[in-house]
């Protein structure tokens, strides 16, 4: 058992030993971390074998009045605050440990050799008394004569000497592994850690301190991997670590790219995407491969208000989908979109009047390799001198409604036509919209729900509160047949801001195999006006235009039907909503039966 002075004690024993002994010239260049003291010479060199073989650049000196220390080093002072800290904060030295001069030691008693202080000898520590190993005892006289008169053994052929394999290359030993680990930085340390986590050893916290937590991860990672479980990693066994953790990134020839029209340079994964072109203010680039990857990078210039433009803008291209996280500060933002199909990650800053950023465009179901590439991305992202200016567009590349700087604008799988019946904003449509939709809009806006869907109908919910202009009133009696009729709706599936109408006459109350509840029309329709209101003369409800797919049949030019308005009222019934009857008036001019079809009519947009 050894004791440790505490630092007033130990200071004491200095002062009073500064009278015995004349301080030696301190090179200022040069400390010591202090860890330990003992009251005798015995107990230093049991103390210090054991540190000895945990720890590098072990010494030992005399300090005067009976005691003994035990130092580490020598360090810059630099290089000696990292270790002490270190070391410390992982309870491998004593917590009262602290930085030392030459003036604090006298005579040094380890290791063997030459004085550190001054350039004398140091004092020899015992050597350890070597085991006796027993001299091999004479056979007896009679043993050996009877050896030498046996039969010779026959001589063996002589073999070919086998060829020696090359020696490994010799690891660090533990000592020197903790001397090497001591000058990891912090985020290297924490970096560690996340490889230890990726590799499902290490469940703590990332914070660079390696306790009992992060040591027994160690020794778990080298205890699998073939190595003696010390719990400290030598610099070979850190290498093949961060190897393993690498390993998924291969074949993605992660390179660093300087953009210098963009002013962005960063870790761009050559082996799956390529430079193509300049539309401002992105720079495309484009997969090269079987990965069907994307990397946008964003720049230009603007100050927040551009910068909250963009955020908005972003989020109508189709590289975005509308599922997952948002944040916006005030100087940046990221969008993260996710899909069955691919995921987007996209994040711009704005510092000195210039936005900058990138998007990564990844396939779905490789997000461990996605993450792992996203972060050597983020960590690598810096600003240069430069911006994408119009004119680094060259050429004009064709432009299109549906392309923004290249890109295009998200869009619907595909639209309908539908129309408001009440105050609240539901509405009904054609049923063939929401049978194949992730989600439904009103005018591209409001996300809507289906409340009830039937008999070629679909009642639906808007997920917020919305007044529409106008709403449908229906009709109380029965149309006439040969009747004028109108019917709105987009048959360009919102190409067109606003709907069109479209007027033709009533020919039959029943479809062409004779069952009622249908109308057949002498009104040309296509797929967009699917879900629109038909009116009669007054600009009452009569009923809405079916799908146009009869079986697979083409109908013939100008003929349409439509679901009676009788089969309406009772879809609404079924879904808790009263139908709002139309007060009997006279015919209107068609500017009045245009007006009023406007006014409900809604684009009804299915979306992946």
């Amino acid at each position: 058992m050894y004791f440790q002075i505490s630092r007033a004690v130990f200071a004491l024993i200095l002062a009073a030993s500064v009278t015995v002994r004349a301080p030696m010239a301190q090179d200022a260049g040069r400390v010591w971390v202090q860890i330990e003291a003992q009251p005798s010479l015995s107990l230093a060199e049991e103390s210090i074998r054991g540190y000895s073989d945990r720890l590098q650049d072990v010494n030992g000196f005399s300090l005067g009045g009976g005691w003994y220390g035990i130092a580490l080093g020598p360090y810059s002072p630099e290089d000696a605050n990292r270790v002490l800290q270190v070391l410390r904060s992982e309870g491998t030295i004593p917590r009262d440990s602290y930085i030392a001069f030459d003036t604090t030691f006298r005579d040094q008693f380890w290791p063997r050799g030459v004085n550190q202080l001054d350039g004398t000898e140091t004092a020899a520590l015992p050597a350890p008394t070597p085991q006796e190993t027993p001299e091999p005892q004479a056979a007896p006289a009679d043993q050996a004569d009877q050896t030498a008169a046996a039969d010779p053994a026959p001589t063996p052929a002589p073999q070919p000497a086998a060829e020696p394999e090359p020696a490994p290359e010799p690891d660090e030993t533990r000592a020197e592994a903790r001397r090497s680990e001591s000058l990891l930085t912090r985020d290297e340390r924490m970096e560690l850690q996340v490889w230890l986590k990726w590799a499902g050893f290490y469940d703590a916290a990332i914070d660079g301190a390696f306790g009992p937590g992060t040591r027994g991860s160690m020794a778990a990672w080298q205890d699998k991997n073939g190595f003696e479980a010390t719990g400290i990693l030598t610099t070979r066994q850190r290498a093949a670590l961060q190897r393993q953790y690498n390993a998924v990134l291969e074949g993605l020839d992660l390179k660093r790219v300087a953009d210098d029209t963009a002013g962005i340079s960063m870790l761009v994964p050559t082996g799956v995407v390529a430079f193509d072109r300049y539309e401002a203010p992105f720079a495309h680039y484009l997969p090269t491969g079987d990965i069907d990857a994307r990397l946008i990078l964003i720049s230009q210039e603007g100050d927040q208000t551009k910068m909250n433009g963009l955020y908005d803008i972003m989020q109508t291209l189709a590289i975005v989908p509308e599922d997952g996280p948002r944040e916006r500060r005030r100087d940046g933002f990221v969008i993260v979109g996710e899909n069955g199909r691919f995921v987007s990650h996209t994040e711009v800053t704005l510092a000195n009047g210039r936005i900058k950023g990138f998007t990564l465009v990844w396939p779905s179901g490789d997000e461990e390799r996605r993450s792992r590439l996203l972060g050597e991305m983020q960590k690598s992202f810096e600003r240069v001198d430069g911006v994408v200016l119009p004119a680094a567009m060259g050429a004009d590349s064709g432009q299109s409604i549906d392309l923004l700087s290249g890109l295009e604008i998200r869009k619907p799988v595909f639209s309908r036509s539908g129309f408001y019946v009440n105050d609240r904003g539901f509405a009904v449509t054609s049923a063939e919209v929401v049978g194949q939709c992730g989600r439904i809009t009103l005018d591209r806006e409001t996300s809507a729900e289906v409340v009830v869907s039937a008999n070629g109908i679909a009642v639906l919910k808007p997920e917020e509160q919305i007044a529409p202009i106008g709403f449908a009133r229906f009709s109380t009696s029965t149309p006439r047949l040969q009747s004028e009729v109108a019917s709105a709706g987009y048959p360009y599936e919102g190409r067109l801001p606003d709907p069109s109408l479209n007027f033709g006459r009533l020919e039959e109350l029943q479809d062409l195999s004779g069952e009622t509840g249908m109308a057949r029309l002498s009104l040309a329709s296509v797929a967009g006006d699917a879900g629109g209101p038909v009116m009669d003369e007054s600009g009452a409800v009569i009923g809405m235009i079916a799908a146009t797919d009869m079986g697979g049949r083409k109908l013939p030019a100008g003929v349409s039907f439509a679901v009676d308005g009788p089969v309406l009222v009772d879809m609404l019934s079924q879904a808790g909503l009263s139908a709002v009857a139309a007060d009997p008036g006279p015919a209107l001019d068609p500017e009045d039966i245009t007006r009023i079809g406007m006014a409900m009519t809604v684009l009804v947009s299915c979306w992946e």
